[in-house]
């Protein structure tokens, strides 16, 4: 940040009539308050988002570039705190609000059942293939084989979904988000280790991105953010951590449904004596295909219409858990005592060992739980899973074990087998319709992530369609829905054995959550900052727990469930080589950016004619002239009086309020008619608008940003004039720093209102006026020239909006590696040419589109 100088009493003075004429003393200005600064330092406020060779004009706020051999240098006051590029930031309206804030009971109600409904979908159906599945490993040899197994499953419940992710993993929510991508922009916004240098300072200024500051005296958390920024080993460790969470999760959409529906149709075995397993299958690819061609109706429409359902589902395994209990053996409630854990593996040792894999299954939904939190509040989750979902998962699996101690051979089909005959078949309905809502909320799940990795520069952009008004977080991908659907089906007709799928299943799910445990202790150490014995206590205790289940899936890897690894693993590759691209091409595009001397040598006409009209260049740099724009300039007869560089760029912030959506600031002197623009989008954003409504969202803050400039202009141009009149010598005033340096403190603040033998423009100018104006006469001018570029901005407008379109692909150098052209040339190039063009979300019609295409050698 740039130093503050106390200027004596001149500038004191200065300062002082600048906190006055603003309507606000100078102790309480904080953000809003004029500076003095050094002109030449590297990190100024005005320079802190731009390059100091190539980007701004050099004539600004006082900063003459070709000045810089001086020996004298000089002090200068800055505007406000903020940057210039902030100007549509000032009306902060204040942290996002809850979407569920202001519901009444009512609405709170019908929550709880779309809570239901989408949230807890995979969990509650556990029951109908845990047992199954462990007692195919480990056959049952007696009753305590049985209370062994069923005390397994109770502590795994306890502590995976209750206590690590409903009590612990839940709060490191982003603003409500979750999954393995939220805790990874968490991160990014306390410590920089996002690997896409598209960062801005501003954005830290997002009323949605402001964090916990950590405290000097917690010198730990300082450290390891010290280390994740300075370590490009470790932000690379830390990105391949967060893509192989994902990936798993991708993979988890897959064998989730299967799963699901396949355990739950497997119950016609039970009902009809004459179905064979190839019938069962058949079935299961009906319900699949159904299943994914209902996805795109919403979340909270089919929420609400399947919520009721599953609370029926989840009464009913209370109700069977309760029957069978009294029925048959009510001593199975002695499984609550762990040790019958410990005698479980010493009867059964290795079998035990197989079967852990078949016990993680009852906590599969955990990381549902906490991917799918965009949807509802963290506290509406919590108390649903305590006071419903777990007690009546507990009485579940009690009462399957009550009636495995009576009827050990039904271990195939404990579920449907446990079931009460006159109650069967409207139990086995109901538990197909909870599976296929099982199946929805991974799916759902999986939307969410992949969005997630999209707006975070981690996976190719796609088309995404919110499917509710009220809720922005609930999405339907097109594209992905059905590449699901498809290898689902394969993986369905090439592994028909529930055990198999079952197996694939705990790896998918316990890739999620080692990934998610490491991911919280990062946040436990950074951002909560809360004692190291406890963090330690975590990540040991869960990462061990996870480590030890997923060892005995991976020992069964080669009956059939490499496939879900292999998936996974294509999805990283994707994920990886789509970031690794996307980031050398901005490097390189932010390499081969116009200097500012060219636009200079070019003039206001920029070497060409300049037709009415706007001309939107869309590109992907935060700073400078895209290179694109010069092939622009020698390709085409004319060029658009009025050029707006537009970056569409996601934050690492759920939501960007819409009064900070847009960044603007001038590139080169008034007369050029340029400016740059980031429009800001968080990774929950919804972008609705068509193309005339953003040109019009976008025009409309450009006006508001030129007034203000003005106003601000207007403001330092009166306190200069206060200044000169009090004290005529004003430019003979210095200032000698303990270095020897010598400061002029006699610039003006706003020299190109005022003639000077050097007068300096800078990016956001205003019209000249001669020097030794009154002041009245200098405010008519400030005022005729506002009124003046606003009427060129309509105009401009009028004569019509063209958006220009620059495709920037790159290629491999000749002398690069073999692997590095193979993945450059080739793997991302066909990533980038089959997705979804940024453009395309605007709705732009051809007639409005001009486009200039150029490669980039890397």
């Amino acid at each position: 940040m740039a130093e503050e100088v106390s200027a004596g009493s001149g500038g004191g003075s200065s300062s002082e009539r600048g906190g006055e004429i603003n309507g606000v003393g100078l102790a309480s200005m904080d953000s809003l308050e004029s500076r003095w600064v050094f002109q030449d330092e590297d990190d100024s406020e005005i320079d802190d988002e731009e390059d100091d060779d190539d980007d701004d004009p050099p004539h600004r706020a006082g900063v003459d570039s070709e000045d810089e051999d001086t020996p004298e240098q000089r002090l200068i006051r800055t505007g406000p705190r903020i940057d210039s590029f902030d100007v549509e930031a000032l009306e902060v309206p204040g942290t996002h609000r809850s979407e569920y804030e202001d519901f009444g009971i009512g609405r709170k109600i019908i929550l709880a059942f779309q809570t239901l409904g989408v949230v807890f979908g995979d969990v509650g159906t556990s029951p109908l293939y845990a047992f199954s599945v462990m007692f195919s490993k480990a056959p049952i040899n007696g009753d305590e084989d049985v209370i062994g197994a069923l005390s397994l499953v109770l502590y795994t419940l306890i502590l995976i979904p209750l206590i690590k992710y409903v009590l612990v993993v839940l709060w490191a929510n982003d603003d409500g988000e979750g999954g393995t991508f939220a805790l990874y922009s968490l991160i990014c916004r306390h410590a920089k280790v996002s690997l896409l240098p598209n960062q801005l300072p501003s954005d830290t200024r997002i009323s949605s991105f402001r964090l916990k500051v950590p405290s000097a005296e917690l010198e730990r958390s300082l450290k390891i953010k010290e280390r994740l920024e300075t370590s490009l080993t470790l932000k690379k460790l830390l990105l391949m951590l967060v893509l192989a969470g994902t990936s798993m999760v991708i993979a988890d959409g897959v064998v989730t449904p299967a799963m699901s529906v396949m355990s739950a149709v497997g119950g016609l075995k039970v009902g009809v004596a004459a179905i064979e397993q190839d019938q069962v299958v058949m079935i299961s690819v009906a319900f699949l295909v159904i299943l994914f061609s209902v996805q795109k109706f919403g979340t909270s429409k089919v929420g609400l219409a399947v919520g009721p359902a599953l609370f029926i589902w989840f009464c009913s395994l209370a109700g069977i858990g309760i029957y069978n209990l009294l029925k048959y053996d009510a001593s199975v409630w002695r499984a609550f005592n762990p040790v019958h854990i410990y005698l479980y593996f010493k009867r059964n040792s290795v079998k035990a060992w197989y079967a852990l894999g078949g016990c993680l299954l009852s906590a599969t939904g955990s990381e549902a739980m906490f991917a799918d939190l965009c949807y509802f509040s963290v506290r509406s989750v919590q108390l649903t899973f305590v006071f419903l979902v777990l007690p009546c998962l507990l009485l579940g699996y009690l009462g399957q074990a009550a009636y495995l101690i009576g009827n050990p051979n039904d271990a195939e089909q404990a579920f449907f087998s446990s079931i009460p005959s006159g109650a069967f078949w409207p139990i086995f309905l109901i538990a197909n319709i909870a599976a296929l809502i099982a199946s929805r909320a991974m799916t759902t799940a999986t939307f969410s992530c992949i969005k997630q990795s999209t707006a975070l520069g981690c996976f190719p952009r796609l088309k995404i369609i919110h499917t509710s008004r009220k809720f922005m977080g609930q999405i339907y991908i097109p594209v992905i829905n059905w590449f699901l659907l498809v290898v689902c089906l394969i993986f369905v007709c090439s592994i028909s054995s529930i055990n198999e799928i079952g197996n694939a299943y705990g790896i998918a799910e316990l890739g999620v959550m080692m990934m998610t445990t490491i991911l919280v202790t990062i946040v436990m150490l950074l951002i909560w900052q809360i004692n190291i014995i406890i963090v330690l206590s975590f990540v040991i205790f869960f990462l061990g727990l996870e480590l030890t289940f997923f060892s005995s899936v991976l020992w069964s890897v080669t009956d059939g469930s490499w496939i879900v690894l292999v998936f996974a693993v294509i999805m990283f590759l994707i994920m990886y080589i789509w970031n690794y691209g996307s980031k050398l091409k901005y490097e390189t595009e932010v390499k081969q950016k116009l200097s500012m001397d060219l636009m200079r040598e070019l003039g206001g006409n920029l070497g060409t004619i300049r037709a009415p009209g706007i001309g939107l260049l869309y590109n992907e740099l935060v700073k400078g002239v895209p290179a694109i724009f010069g092939h622009f300039l020698t390709t085409l007869p004319a060029i658009h009086s009025m050029i707006i560089f537009v970056c569409i760029k996601y934050v690492p912030v759920p939501v960007v309020p819409q009064s900070e959506r847009f960044l603007f600031r001038r590139v080169c002197p008034k007369g050029y008619h340029m400016f740059r623009c980031i429009a800001r989008y968080g990774y929950k954003d919804v972008r609705k608008e068509n193309h005339q409504t953003f040109e019009q969202l976008l025009i409309e803050s450009l006006e508001k940003f030129i007034r203000r400039e003005a106003q601000e202009r207007q403001l330092e141009s009166d306190g200069d004039e206060d200044t000169d009149s009090e004290e005529d010598n004003s430019f003979s005033r210095v200032l000698i720093a303990p270095n020897g340096s010598v400061y002029s403190l006699g610039v003006p603040l706003l020299a190109d209102f005022r003639g000077t033998s050097n007068p300096i423009s800078e990016a956001s100018t205003s019209e000249e006026v001669k020097a030794g104006s009154p002041a009245d006469q200098s405010m008519s001018d400030a005022e005729h020239s506002l009124e003046r570029e606003l009427s060129f901005i309509r105009k401009a407008k009028e004569s019509g909006v063209v958006y220009l379109l620059g495709h920037g692909d790159i290629r491999a150098r000749k002398d690069s590696w073999f692997i590095k052209k193979l993945v450059i040339n080739y793997f991302y190039a066909f990533l980038r040419k089959n997705c979804r063009r940024g453009i395309a979300n605007l709705s732009v019609p051809h007639s409005h589109l001009m486009q200039v295409g150029m490669t980039y050698m890397v």
